[in-house]
């Protein structure tokens, strides 16, 4: 007779084995320590961790060993500046053991991270006759440090022609790696090292495909940290778009690669750890074109891992996130670190459309295959909305010409891709055409104007219509320019919303930068196309062109905080365009951009150099604000790495060149007044004495006051402290109004310009 288990019984056999393999399975975890705890015994940190790890091994009753080269090789990373504390793998019943030993403060999960991608240095002012360039020697012997997916040290950009010896204050080098040798370094590129035990802790079989090395096998490294500081490369060019000298913001700065981001996946520990290196390098400004989505600050390792950075008065810029063009999407909304919007640039890429009446007409393209007929003339027919697919495919040899309706410009796109049609020509009034032009099929974007002259032409000719087209134009002095390019993400920060985010827009679409020349940029039919250089968009490129232009201003200024370099870039910002109206925000029907979508707004390298006034913060200030956001000592500790944490002083009024009010309390009435006060201190930074007069834009819903109205110095260096008063309903009839306080120094004509924004937004950010 054959006896059956009862199926409750399996039930709770497969219930605890199910708990058993989840408390064995490991995940890389980051680990906080309070090196107070340390016992005088061990001379190192790392030694401390590492007999840390040991003890709890073996305290752990799922571990299946108890060996000290058990805890050697789970032990990741020991950090230094960024944190106090190590990366370990470890199952949850080892973390749990670990949690009961001395100087544990707390755990966070290593992260997945998302890098931000999706002609610049004349755009922003920058010439070698005036302003910034000469004054700084071209950002000669600053180091930036770009944490990305690595570099191709072969590239034109990273030739040192014309530099000067390498800074004796480097402490770092270049690693040997798979097709990576040390010689590849020189007075240029000064650093390149590697992080990947985050990752390979993490899915241990990556190490089949991995290459142990700084080499570039994704080509966002390359562009990024060329777009920072690449040397002058003359005939460079996308495939005819683009053609000129190529150069980064900071031409003669020093580069330093450190490749954390791989083919195989990004995580937060190797990021900390490149990071980490790069302070104990000696760079001066870091460059980080990644984030993470939607975490507080302190458990956010980019925000707890720059926050080492400030301290070592290291300069960070971050670039924002491309999840526009909605509001509070931003990430890296981080109040000790620059964050960057993107916009476009005044330069546009065309094709022409000559009719065989002899008009010609321009158009968008960034086509970049085989083209033979571009002085041949060939039958051009009106196909309306290019929505019959069977029909396109019957065309024959025409260039057909698709009139855009109802939204439809991508489902023609493809229609015409799909059909094999030999050419398009897309009639529409999408201004905000960046990713439709990059088509793998030759084809030019008309607006509705010129599209109206082709139509007439087909129309009204007698005999067959017949057109050439002709590709790989460029145009310069595009207006109106900048705009808010369509993808940048925008604030308020969820991680601290009292703090404006973003903080300035740089230049981000279509910018052309390096690109390793094995690595494909576009298909054309069934080949791969290779350049050495690239077009493209994104926060990622924008975050490049801030972190040169902070490199320009530390050399300036080597006696600057990174706070005062970050408030010059922000308070001589431009928010008109180049037709002196307001800039255009694309992802907003083009409206005028708001502070939520450009910070300060457009980056002004030639004005920043003299900004008059500064607003400056010390690392007690951003404590301050941690204190006001309600973080408990243990929370402020994960971040700032000390246990003694003063909230004496606790406010979310950071000493900063914005201003950012909620009037959106739960079920108010709006005819309730409310105030909202901000206080300030600015610092004369300009050369003998100055009188400015405060000037405030008038705001819809909100009255604005300042006192006093005038700020009078007589030194350089002088303080002098303002208050700025926002009264409005407790809630706003609107999302979002804004404006600007400037105060005004009318003898030197300097302006010191801060965005002033009043909200209604989603109160789940307001406690």
């Amino acid at each position: 007779m054959v006896s059956h288990i009862p199926y409750y019984v399996c039930l709770v056999f497969f219930a605890i084995s199910h708990l058993v393999s989840t408390l064995a399975e490991s995940d890389n975890y980051i680990i906080h320590m309070d090196v107070s705890e340390k016992p005088k015994d061990f001379g190192s940190h790392q030694e401390w961790y590492l007999s840390t790890l040991t003890s709890a091994l073996e305290t752990s009753k799922l571990s299946t060993t108890n060996s000290f080269s058990t805890s050697t090789s789970k032990l990741i990373y020991s950090y230094t500046h960024v944190i106090d504390g190590f990366a370990a793998s470890l199952s949850l019943s080892e973390l749990e053991a670990l949690k009961s030993f001395p100087g544990f403060v707390s755990s966070i999960k290593d992260l997945p991270v998302k890098a931000d991608t999706t002609h610049s240095p004349d755009f922003l002012g920058l010439s070698g006759n005036s302003g910034l360039w000469p004054v700084t020697d071209y950002g000669q012997d600053v180091i930036i440090g770009v944490v990305d997916t690595g570099i191709w040290p072969e590239s034109e950009s990273y030739n040192d022609k014309g530099m000067s010896e390498v800074p004796s204050r480097w402490k770092g080098r270049c690693e040997f790696g798979t097709k990576f040798i040390t010689s590849f370094c020189n007075k240029k590129l000064i650093g390149a090292r590697f992080f990947n035990k985050g990752l390979i802790a993490k899915y241990p079989n990556v190490t089949n495909t991995i290459k142990n090395s700084t080499r570039d096998t994704d080509g966002h490294g390359t562009h990024t940290s060329s777009t920072a500081a690449g040397n002058y490369v003359q005939g460079a060019s996308y495939f005819g778009y683009a053609t000129g000298t190529a150069r980064g913001t900071a031409p003669k700065a020093r580069v330093a690669m450190y490749k954390a981001l791989w083919d195989e996946g990004f995580y937060s520990s190797d990021i900390m750890a490149a990071i980490d290196q790069a302070i104990l390098d000696g760079v001066d400004v870091i460059s980080l074109s990644l984030g993470i989505d939607d975490v507080p600050l302190h458990t956010d390792p980019i925000a707890i891992a720059t926050f080492g950075a400030l301290k070592k008065g290291v300069f960070v810029s971050t670039s924002a996130g491309n999840r526009g063009p909605l509001l509070g999407t931003l990430h890296n909304g981080i109040p000790w670190v620059l964050t960057v919007a993107a916009g476009t640039m005044d330069r546009d890429y065309n094709g022409v459309v000559t009719l065989g009446n002899g008009v010609q007409l321009l158009g968008s393209s960034l086509y970049i295959g085989k083209w033979n007929s571009s002085s041949n003339k060939i039958p051009i027919v009106f196909f309306d909305a290019c929505d019959n697919l069977k029909a396109l495919q019957k065309v024959g040899y025409k260039i057909v010409v698709c009139q855009d309706k109802k939204g439809s410009l991508s489902n023609q796109v493809q229609n015409a891709y799909v059909a094999k049609v030999v050419a398009a020509v897309f009639i529409t009034n999408v201004t905000d055409l960046e990713f439709y032009i990059r088509t793998s099929s030759p084809a030019i974007f008309l607006n509705m104007k010129n599209g109206e002259t082709v139509k007439d032409y087909i129309k009204t000719s007698k005999s067959n219509p017949k057109a050439s087209l002709e590709f790989k134009k460029t145009t310069l002095g595009i207006k109106p320019s900048p705009r808010v390019s369509s993808y940048s993400s925008k604030g308020p920060s969820i991680s601290c919303p009292f703090v404006l985010k973003p903080d300035i827009m740089a230049p981000g679409s279509l910018v052309l930068a390096s690109w390793p020349p094995k690595i494909p940029v576009a298909k054309d039919g069934s080949s791969f196309l290779y350049s050495k250089f690239n077009l493209l968009s994104g926060t990622s490129m924008s975050c490049p062109q801030a972190a040169g232009v902070a490199a320009l201003l530390k050399s300036a200024h080597p006696d600057w905080s990174p706070a005062a370099i970050r408030s010059a870039m922000m308070t001589t910002s431009d928010a008109f365009d180049n037709t002196l109206n307001p800039i255009a925000d694309l992802g907003d029907d083009n409206h005028p951009a708001s502070p939520f979508a450009f910070g300060a707004g457009h980056i002004n390298p030639k004005k920043a150099l003299d900004p008059g006034l500064i607003y400056d913060v010390n690392a007690q200030d951003y404590v301050n604000v941690l204190c006001g956001l309600r973080y408990t000592n243990q929370q402020i500790q994960i971040i700032t790495k000390s246990a003694s944490n003063n909230c004496s002083n606790k406010s979310m009024d950071l000493n900063y060149p914005s201003f950012v009010a909620f009037f959106n309390a739960k079920g108010s009435n709006s005819s309730f007044k409310s105030v909202r006060e901000f206080h300030r201190t600015v610092t004369n930074v300009g050369e003998g004495q100055s009188t400015y007069v405060a000037s405030v834009t008038p705001i819809q819903e909100i009255k604005v006051s300042v006192t006093p109205e005038k700020l009078v110095f007589k030194n350089k260096n002088e303080q002098q402290s303002f208050k700025l008063s926002i009264e409005g309903p407790q809630k706003l009839k609107k999302e979002l109004v804004f404006g600007y306080l400037r105060w005004v120094d009318s003898a030197s004509k300097r302006v010191v310009s801060s965005p002033i924004v009043a909200t209604s937004y989603s109160s789940k950010f307001v406690s």
